[in-house]
């Protein structure tokens, strides 16, 4: 049979297919630590829960509107307001089934062939394939960890060409924890403007910050960007939420009209009940996201110093999310049973076999020389992961 050719342009999601690799071999009864899956592993809050029981026993489980309801669109509206100081009315909001569903309509709504979309490396790794599914090309600027893995306005003005449509942002960082102070983004918003391209800002782990830093958005830097800009987010990652499946965008009306014109063919509205939930954690209690947030800080600090203690990793503190982007790269060559390290995929594979601990590979993220490791996950794992690195590491020459 044959398939359409955009499929083989993209590949399954490695961090989700090593996360489910490390669950099969748990349930064939190894022992492994997976540091793969980004998702936090705590419970969703009580009264967020509470909130979707309630929307059941109500009967709150019809169709809403394709783009969500306006009452969790002024929940979104009140929380951009109150915690981002960005202005919206709901003609200019629409919410998905996860942050990830909101950017994939935004790439059907904006790009076409020909179009060139800039994508910082390392990048989430379904970046480039949102951007060849809607059959645009992929532009991807590195960045350097001696940067803070951060892009630079030059390199930016460096890469926008004539078919240059947009840049994705996405601060805190996944897979490197980076995260762009009020001035960095000022300074990229220049060049956006300059440029006349428009800017896809990734907020979904606005809430995961450490050490007092600021989060900003692109748009707070003026009108002449938000004018350009589309603000992403969610409630997956702050609230424990990953499974209910709520995203949001927020733009100018003549995008998000369009974007939820695709949505109510593609998907039609996001769960109703899950709506409810999320405008529970948008409007309620926020001591839960702080209750997360510290114990990730302590989870944090515990994985950084453990793999700075081995010798030949080196690893940048991250400034938020929750994942840590060690380079490996000194092992390259290195030899055990016959077997040559040549790349970040080898270097995984060998922690599996050897160590039985699951880690991502860097080449996903598009740099070979490193890889990704989830410190959503309990401090034990994180010991205990940690310390049989290092004594795999021991076997090779």
């Amino acid at each position: 049979m044959k398939l359409a050719k955009r499929i083989g342009t993209i590949k399954p999601s490695p961090t989700l297919a090593i996360t489910a690799k490390a669950k099969a071999l748990r349930a064939a009864g190894q022992d492994v630590i997976g540091f793969g899956a980004g998702e936090p592993d705590f419970d969703t809050p009580r009264h967020i829960k509470d909130a979707a029981i309630k929307a059941i026993e109500e009967g709150f489980t019809k169709y809403t509107a394709a783009a969500g309801t306006d009452e969790l669109k002024d929940a979104i509206i009140r929380k951009l307001e109150r915690d981002n100081h960005l202005s919206y009315g709901r003609s200019e909001i629409v919410v998905s089934c996860g942050a990830k569903h909101t950017l994939y309509n935004i790439a059907q709504v904006l790009f076409d062939e020909g179009d060139e979309v800039i994508i910082l490396s390392p990048y989430w790794v379904s970046y480039p394939a949102f951007v060849l599914l809607a059959g645009a090309t992929p532009v991807i600027v590195e960045t350097a960890e001696k940067d803070g893995f951060k892009l630079t306005p030059d390199a930016l003005r460096n890469a926008v060409t004539e078919r240059t449509k947009a840049i994705i942002l996405n601060s805190p960082s996944n897979p490197t924890g980076a995260s762009y102070t009020a001035d960095e983004l000022t300074a990229l918003a220049d060049v956006i403007v300059d440029k006349d391209i428009i800017a896809i800002s990734d907020d979904i782990y606005e809430k995961i910050i450490y050490d007092d830093f600021e989060f900003s958005n692109i748009a707070n830097a003026g009108d002449a960007i938000k004018a350009r800009t589309i603000v992403v987010n969610g409630v997956s990652k702050s609230y424990a939420m990953t499974g209910w499946r709520i995203g949001y965008g927020a733009g100018p009306e003549e995008i998000m009209s369009q974007v939820s014109k695709i949505q109510s063919q593609n998907t039609s509205n996001p769960t109703s009940i899950a709506q409810r939930a999320a405008e529970a954690a948008l409007s309620g209690p926020q001591e839960c996201v702080g209750v997360m947030v510290e114990e990730f800080a302590a989870r944090r600090d515990v994985i950084v110093k453990a793999l700075r203690d081995i010798p030949g990793i080196t690893c940048m503190n991250p400034t938020g999310a929750f994942y840590v982007f060690p380079d490996i790269s000194s092992f390259f060559g290195a030899r055990v049973e016959g077997r040559t390290i040549s790349g970040s995929e080898d270097f995984a594979e060998f922690l599996l076999d050897k160590a039985k601990v699951a880690v991502v590979p860097g080449s996903a993220f598009g740099d070979d020389r490193y890889m990704r490791l989830s410190y959503a996950t309990s401090m034990e794992a994180i010991e205990k992961g940690t310390a049989r690195i290092k004594d795999a590491l021991t076997l090779l020459s």
